[in-house]
């Protein structure tokens, strides 16, 4: 089955995300829109923007954060179904590989890159800084909530991001859901995570149960025997398969051999992955289009399968307001990345308990992608 970002629609349209613990049985987001997400002003502006884009000549390149060829493929199969002339090849790899890749384009002034939208959200101050983004108001951008966007129009979430819990459904009620239920003997050489030290997400996560619960917990959770793969969609896709029955800081996976949880007390991960036309993007007409269909209300109500960063879109169905989770700040990981120094700090702790990571990218496991990836086959710009 082809990797996806989008699992947390798949769980939601499956009714198994369970908030505070409790599995709903719920319709999906877009049934959870009382009238057409549509308007008529967002569609002409749309559609004055596709035949723009058109005219340029109808090619686009995203670099996408993820860690699996195709994770993104859900949002360009969308967009080109609205918008069929339209070329778009969506680039995914870990986003601490596209801020570097991104950074080394700038200064070889190789810019193949249009739009990026990356979980390191630290980047894009800095590159506003640096004058090296496009200044854009997106359609629906005076939607956007003020706390994840620029308030000069450089950068903006798209949408939220999020890591919780993912148990094999033969678990039943018997599933962990709080973090110390992943203590239990019987989950002993059953756990799959990912390598916290690989991925600031999951790093983020394991700071937050260790600044809960103390280094004390995580020595327990290694002393259940745990396995550690890289990327979050390796390590949801192996719970139900084999002897793996659980792991949080992930976010899912559509095989249905697992459900996500949302702990109540404890510590989870949440996050506007945030988005931007790049300066010497060579297709600007196209990024804007993306940018603004991305940000319509259409697209947020029906395309996106997570929280919407508009507010006036409602959560995904069963779920409360990002902001409404006492024990989740969505704007938590961002003040972790921009502490760079303690970031290092704490990884160089967390690698001394897990190890280095080992084991080749799985969003570029032929090693393709180089410099100035266009494709996800890795061809060149």
């Amino acid at each position: 089955m082809k990797a996806t970002r989008k699992a947390w629609t798949v769980a939601v349209a499956l009714g198994v995300v369970a908030a505070s613990g409790t599995t709903y049985a719920v319709a999906s987001p877009a049934a959870a829109t009382p009238h057409k997400a549509r308007t008529t002003s967002e569609e002409a502006q749309l559609q004055k923007l596709y035949k723009a884009a058109v005219a340029e000549g109808g090619r686009l390149v995203v670099y996408a954060g993820g860690d699996k060829p195709g994770q993104a493929d859900y949002l360009k199969d969308a967009f080109v179904r609205k918008f069929p002339r339209m070329k778009v090849d969506m680039v995914v790899d870990f986003s601490k590989n596209h801020d570097a890749r991104v950074d080394n384009q700038i200064d070889e002034h190789h810019v193949v890159a249009d739009v990026v939208h990356l979980q390191t959200v630290d980047d894009f101050p800095r590159w506003k800084k640096e004058g090296v983004l496009e200044k854009y108001e997106p359609v629906g951008w005076n939607k956007v909530d003020s706390r994840v966007k620029d308030k000069d129009g450089y950068y903006t979430g798209l949408f939220y991001f999020a890591f919780a819990n993912v148990t094999a459904t033969t678990l039943g009620s018997g599933a962990p859901v709080e973090a110390k239920d992943f203590l239990k003997p019987a989950f002993k050489n059953k756990l799959v995570f990912t390598y916290p030290n690989d991925d600031d997400a999951v790093l983020y996560y394991f700071k937050e149960l260790t600044d809960t619960y103390g280094f004390g917990y995580l020595k327990k959770l290694l002393a259940q025997n745990p396995t550690f793969v890289r990327g979050t969609q390796d390590s949801s896709d192996l719970v139900g398969t084999g002897d793996y029955v659980a792991n949080f800081g992930s976010g899912g996976s559509a095989s249905g051999l697992s459900r996500v949880t949302i702990p109540k007390q404890s510590p989870w991960v949440a996050w506007p992955q945030t988005g931007a036309i790049l300066k010497n993007a060579p297709h600007q007409a196209a990024a804007r289009l993306y940018l603004s269909w991305l940000l319509s209300k259409n697209a947020q109500s029906n395309d996106i399968g997570t929280w919407s960063t508009r507010t006036d879109v409602a959560p995904p169905a069963g779920l409360r307001n990002i902001f409404g989770y006492q024990n989740m700040n969505p704007l938590g990981l961002g003040a972790f990345l921009s502490d760079r120094t303690a970031l290092d700090r704490y990884k160089a702790r967390i690698s001394l308990y897990v190890g280095d990571v080992q084991g080749v990218n799985p969003s570029d496991p032929k090693g393709v992608l180089g410099l100035y990836p266009v494709s996800q086959n890795g061809t060149q710009g």
